[in-house]
C-alpha cells in the first residue's frame, strides 16, 4: 500500500508583476512542513512536481527542511491550469483589480464559473474538460510510480486546481456528470491552504482519500495561514 502526498505551494507572489515566485513566507512555510516530515519519519523515495518555478522553490524548501536528497521529477501534468488566462477572458481589465483581494476573488469565481460550465470551451487554451482529463492522466501515472517506488511515499508538489481536481475525481467517482463535477472542484479548492497536504492511499482496489488539506505544521503561527 503506497501513499501519495499532494502538497499545495508556499504562498507565491500575488499581486507583483511574476506571481510565480515564493515570497519569503512561502518560502519558510516549505521549510516548516520538510522539518514536519522529518519529526513524523516521513521520507519519501520519490518528489513529483509540476513545471512552475514556485512548485520548484517549494519542493527545495521541503527538502531543506527536511534535510535530505531525494530524487525530483517534474511532470506538467502537476501544474495549475491558466488561471490568468480564464480570468482575462470573463474581464480583460481584471490585471487593476488586484490590489483589492475581495473583489478578485469574486471576479475569480465567476470567471471560474464560466469556464466550467463548457458552453464557452473554444475561447480557452485549455477547456475545463481537457484540464480534467489532464489530472486524470497524470494520476494514472504516479499510481505506476507509487508501484514502483519501494519506499512507498511519493511527495507531489503542485498547486490547488490539479489538487482540487484530483480529490473531486476520486470523490465524484469516474461517471461523474460534469457538473457534479465542477462544483465539487469549486468548493475543495477555494479552502486549500498553501503548502496544506492531503493523503491519497493506493492500495489494491485503487486510490482513495485519508485526509485532505492538512496543515498542522502551520498552526501556532497565524501569519503562516494563507492561500495564495
Amino acid at each position: 500500500m503506497g501513499r501519495l502526498l499532494l502538497v499545495r505551494h508556499g504562498q507565491a507572489s500575488y499581486g507583483a508583476a511574476d506571481y510565480d515566485v515564493l515570497s519569503e513566507l512561502g518560502g519558510e512555510q516549505s521549510r516548516a512542513l520538510g522539518r514536519s516530515f522529518a519529526e513524523r519519519g516521513i521520507r519519501p523515495g520519490l518528489v513529483l512536481c509540476g513545471e512552475l518555478r514556485r512548485h520548484e522553490q517549494t519542493v527545495a524548501g521541503i527538502l531543506e527542511g527536511l534535510g535530505a536528497s531525494i530524487p525530483v521529477q517534474k511532470d506538467p501534468g502537476w501544474d495549475e491550469f491558466d488561471f490568468h488566462g480564464v480570468v482575462e477572458v470573463h474581464e480583460p481589465r481584471y490585471r487593476d483589480l488586484l490590489a483589492d483581494e475581495r473583489v478578485f476573488q469574486e471576479l475569480f469565481e465567476a470567471a471560474t464559473g464560466r469556464w466550467t460550465s463548457g458552453t464557452y470551451d473554444a475561447e480557452y487554451t485549455e477547456s475545463f474538460a481537457a484540464f480534467h482529463a489532464r489530472v486524470a492522466g497524470v494520476l494514472d501515472r504516479v499510481v505506476a510510480q507509487l508501484h514502483d517506488n519501494e519506499h512507498r511515499d511519493v511527495v507531489v508538489v503542485s498547486s490547488g486546481g490539479p489538487i482540487a481536481m484530483a480529490v473531486a475525481q476520486l470523490t465524484c467517482g469516474a461517471k461523474a456528470d460534469p457538473v457534479t463535477l465542477a462544483t465539487v472542484w469549486s468548493s475543495l479548492s477555494k479552502v486549500i491552504v498553501n503548502t496544506g497536504v492531503t493523503k491519497i492511499i493506493a492500495g489494491s482496489s485503487g486510490l482513495w482519500m485519508s485526509t485532505y488539506n492538512e496543515h498542522t505544521h502551520l498552526e501556532g503561527d497565524k501569519r503562516m495561514f494563507t492561500y495564495r
